[in-house]
């Protein structure tokens, strides 16, 4: 076999998961002088990532670079995003140092992916920090960066906080909705709940049934029957006008 059979198969093994059988196919390449493309690192990369592998990736990295090989803008985000959710986070940064350093230029989506895992690692500081750091860069408004921000906050319990973000932001849209009212209902906090899914409706936007139920249930278990019955005829009427 040659060196486009062994990497389609060894990128066969890692999309299936069969990650110990894809490094032993990379180990065997590497061993017949077998060289890659950058999309292949990645892949590779990726595997290592996935399985808690992190010195070998690091390895296959530095090897990457020194064969002379640059990954993409596309392929460092992919890094930066399985960094990300694996909740390495210094790590992540470190790519998004090495793309500054290869002259790249970070896009929106980098940017809203180390946004996104600050989030989820609760250091919302740091992510109200790297938004302003990219608005400073010259990006427009960043609606998913918002909403990654307002769902981290509702999901750690911050809701007071999430409300004052929800208030401040400049555009919003069917989701950013959606997030507020589902985690307002999460902290029983059915009135305001049912208030902003109201608003919601008269903005013409949509949120999901299901959380159109939580908001409803909601209020009747604390006893607003009269709440509950003009939200029911609210959703009603969004149906039927524009």
């Amino acid at each position: 076999p040659n060196a486009v059979t062994y990497t389609t198969v060894m990128k066969c093994c890692f999309r299936c998961g069969n990650f110990e059988q894809g490094l032993e196919i990379l180990s065997e390449m590497r061993d017949l002088g077998f060289t890659f493309d950058g999309f292949a690192y990645c892949t590779v990369i990726a595997a290592m990532i996935k399985t808690g592998r992190m010195r070998e990736a690091n390895e296959i990295i530095e090897i990457m670079v020194g064969s002379g090989v640059r990954p993409d803008l596309v392929a460092y985000n992919t890094l930066i995003n399985l960094y990300c959710r694996q909740g390495k986070l210094d790590e992540a940064l470190k790519v998004v140092e090495e793309i500054e350093e290869e002259g790249l230029v970070c896009d929106k989506y980098t940017h809203t992916i180390i946004i996104d895992g600050l989030c989820k690692a609760g250091d919302f500081a740091g992510a109200e920090r790297h938004l302003s750091y990219m608005n400073g860069l010259g990006f427009g408004y960043n609606l998913v960066a918002f909403n990654c921000m307002l769902d981290g906050l509702g999901k750690a319990g911050h809701i007071d906080h999430a409300v004052k973000l929800f208030e401040m932001m400049e555009v919003k849209d069917s989701f950013s909705y959606t997030i507020l009212v589902h985690n307002l209902c999460r902290a029983r906090r059915f009135l305001c709940a049912s208030k902003v899914l109201v608003s919601c409706l008269k903005c013409g936007y949509q949120v999901l049934r299901a959380t159109q139920r939580a908001v409803i249930d909601g209020l009747q278990s604390i006893g607003f029957t009269n709440e509950a019955r003009k939200v029911k005829l609210r959703i009603r009427l969004a149906r039927f006008v524009p």
